[in-house]
C-alpha cells in the first residue's frame, strides 16, 4: 500500500520527529523514503564567506540532508534526496505527485526564516493542496504514538473526502488488525439554535447513526472485522480530540474537505484545527479536483 514516502526536512525537532516516524513506516512497508529540503528563496540567503558568495540556505540544506541520510542508513531504509529552491509550500506539493508519492510525512511546526522554523503553516497548506495523503506528526510527548496502530479514529460526514479517508483508514486497520472507530458528529456550534430543537436534533442524530452504520457495514464487507461506531453532539475539533483520548486512538484519519448544511456534517474547515492540537498523529486525505 505504501511504497514511496516523501519527508520534507529542515533540521527542526518537528521535522526530525516526522522523519523518525516515516522511517518506522518505511521499515514496516519496505518503502523508499525521499528526503526533501527546500531552500526558501522568499527569504534573503546570500552572504559573503571567504570572498565568495555562498547560498547559506543551500549549505544548511546539505547539512540537514546529510544528517537525515545518516538516520535512514542506520535503519537500512532505502532513500533518495533532493534539494530545491523555492516556496516550501509549493515545492512540497509539487514533489508530492500522487502518481509517485504514496504518503507525505511532515512535522506540524517548522522554520519560517533563517532563524525560525518553516514547517508549521506550511504543513497546513500542503494538507489542503496535496492530493497524496499527508501524515502530520507533532513532537509533544503525549502526541507520540506507536506504529503500527492499534486504534484508528475516522471522523466522517459522508462527504467524498471523508469516504476516501475511511477507505484508507480501513486498509490500515485491516493490515494491522487495528480497531477502526467511526465517529459522526452533530456540529452543535455550527447549527446553532436549530440543533437545540428536539425533533431537529433527533433527525440529525438518526442520520448520523445511519451513516456510520452503513459505512461500518461496508468496512466489514471489505474484510475489516473490528469496527466500532459512535455519534456525538458538540464542536467538531473538540469532540474529535476528546473522543480520540477516550478510545486511546493511535491515529486520526480525516478528509480535508467536508460538508455544510443543516442535515450535513462540517469537517473540512475544522481539519486544520484538529491538526494543531490533536493528541495523536493526523492523516489527512484529499480528493482530486475536476
Amino acid at each position: 500500500m505504501i511504497d514511496f514516502v516523501l519527508v520534507p526536512v529542515d533540521g527542526s525537532e518537528p521535522a526530525t520527529a516526522a522523519l523518525d516516524y516515516a522511517l518506522d513506516i518505511a521499515a514496516t512497508h519496505g518503502a523508499t523514503v525521499q528526503l526533501l529540503y527546500v531552500a526558501n528563496t522568499n527569504k534573503p540567503s546570500l552572504t559573503q564567506y571567504e570572498g565568495s558568495v555562498v547560498d547559506v540556505l543551500e549549505q544548511e540544506g546539505e547539512d540537514v540532508l546529510s544528517d537525515a541520510r545518516e538516520r535512514a542508513t542506520k535503519q537500512d531504509i532505502p532513500i533518495t534526496d533532493d534539494l530545491v529552491q523555492g516556496d516550501p509550500r509549493e515545492a512540497i506539493v509539487d514533489a508530492a505527485a500522487p502518481d509517485f508519492v504514496d504518503l507525505v510525512v511532515m512535522g506540524t511546526h517548522g522554520r519560517d526564516s533563517l532563524e525560525k522554523y518553516v514547517l508549521g503553516s506550511v504543513t497546513e497548506h500542503v494538507v489542503n493542496a496535496c492530493e497524496s495523503p499527508v501524515l502530520a506528526v507533532r513532537t509533544d510527548e503525549d502526541a507520540r504514538q506507536p506504529y503500527p496502530y492499534a486504534d484508528v479514529l475516522v471522523p466522517t460526514d459522508g462527504s467524498d473526502s471523508a469516504r476516501k479517508a475511511l477507505e484508507f483508514a480501513a486498509e490500515i486497520a485491516t493490515r494491522y488488525g487495528a480497531t477502526l472507530h467511526l465517529l459522526s458528529i452533530v456540529d452543535e456550534p455550527t447549527l446553532g439554535a436549530a440543533v437545540g430543537s428536539s425533533p431537529v436534533r433527533d433527525q440529525l442524530e438518526d442520520n448520523a447513526r445511519e451513516r456510520v452504520a452503513s459505512e461500518a457495514a461496508l468496512v466489514r464487507e471489505a474484510g475489516g472485522d473490528d469496527v466500532e461506531t459512535m455519534v456525538k453532539t458538540g464542536a467538531v475539533p473538540e469532540t474529535v480530540r476528546s473522543f480520540a483520548a477516550d478510545v486511546d486512538a493511535d491515529l486520526i484519519v480525516m478528509g480535508t474537505h467536508g460538508r455544510t448544511g443543516l442535515d450535513e456534517r462540517f469537517l473540512g474547515s475544522t481539519t486544520e484545527r484538529v491538526l494543531r492540537t490533536a493528541p495523536v498523529p493526523v492523516l489527512t486525505i484529499g480528493v482530486a479536483e475536476g
